[in-house]
């Protein structure tokens, strides 16, 4: 009974994380199926608090970094590290592979689509389990982080509080880049497990574009890009907003230059 009112507390005290939450579950079993959305979730779960028990303990991978148990009894912990922290990287991991997959994925005009703006998307296991997908998703993982941390690191000046600290502050806003290094390895980590799991279970069906079931889950990193912006510009952090905002941009544009530029797809007669 005292888990199920911390896991209570937790809902109450951070409920964006869980709306985000349940947005990636709609948006990756509209995508993937139950069947691998289940097993991403968990292995990304199980992945990124492995690396947080080992880095508060060790300082690998993110670096050195302690939580100072400010909201103990107000939510959930798993050992020393908040249950909220470790689901978030869950979440914003499937975000940055849906991005991925927006930029790489191969495009087919003979696909059917209801939407004649998107260009229609390709979904085999050789493309969504490709390198370069492999690749590129870590680093846009790390890259919506150098927002969400910085701004986090001043969670005493908003509602998340100050609930960790890193003993030899950083270069960028105050995060040292062993804290990206580790994002990227929890990135890599998850995907080669879940990559191989994907390549093993029954094929997913192709006969429509999947373009507007991907912009789900890419909504859900814009969508998480915005509130952490929204926040930092609202505790008067211009700057640090400025250049959030700045870094990002680009891959929007070339995003969405590349999910528009199809051709109108007429019905054939």
């Amino acid at each position: 009974m005292d888990i199920f009112d911390l896991f209570i507390k937790t809902i109450t005290l951070r409920p964006y994380v869980f709306i985000f939450l349940a947005v990636f579950l709609f948006s990756a079993i509209q995508l993937i199926g139950w069947q691998r959305t289940w097993r991403f979730w968990l292995i990304s779960w199980a992945t990124a608090f492995i690396c947080e028990f080992s880095s508060t303990r060790n300082g690998i991978p993110f670096g050195w970094y302690f939580y100072n148990g400010s909201t103990v009894g107000q939510e959930l912990y798993l050992s020393n590290v908040p249950f909220m922290d470790s689901i978030s990287f869950s979440f914003l991991l499937f975000a940055a592979y849906c991005v991925a997959l927006g930029l790489l994925l191969p495009s087919d005009s003979s696909l059917n689509t209801g939407r004649a703006l998107l260009k229609p998307l390709r979904f085999e296991t050789k493309a969504r389990t490709s390198w370069t997908v492999y690749a590129l998703t870590p680093l846009l993982f790390a890259f919506i982080d150098m927002v969400i941390d910085p701004i986090a690191l001043r969670g005493d000046r908003w509602f998340l509080g100050k609930i960790y600290y890193y003993p030899d502050p950083g270069w960028h806003f105050g995060v040292p880049f062993a804290n990206y290094v580790g994002w990227a390895v929890v990135g890599l980590i998850s995907l080669a497990v879940y990559f191989s799991l994907d390549r093993r279970l029954p094929p997913l069906s192709q006969t429509r574009s999947i373009t507007h079931r991907l912009l789900l889950g890419i909504g859900l990193y814009y969508g998480v890009l915005t509130f952490n912006l929204g926040v930092t510009f609202w505790i008067g952090e211009s700057f640090m907003g400025l250049c959030g905002l700045l870094m990002h941009l680009p891959v929007a544009i070339m995003l969405i230059l590349r999910l528009t530029s199809a051709q109108r797809i007429l019905p054939a007669p």
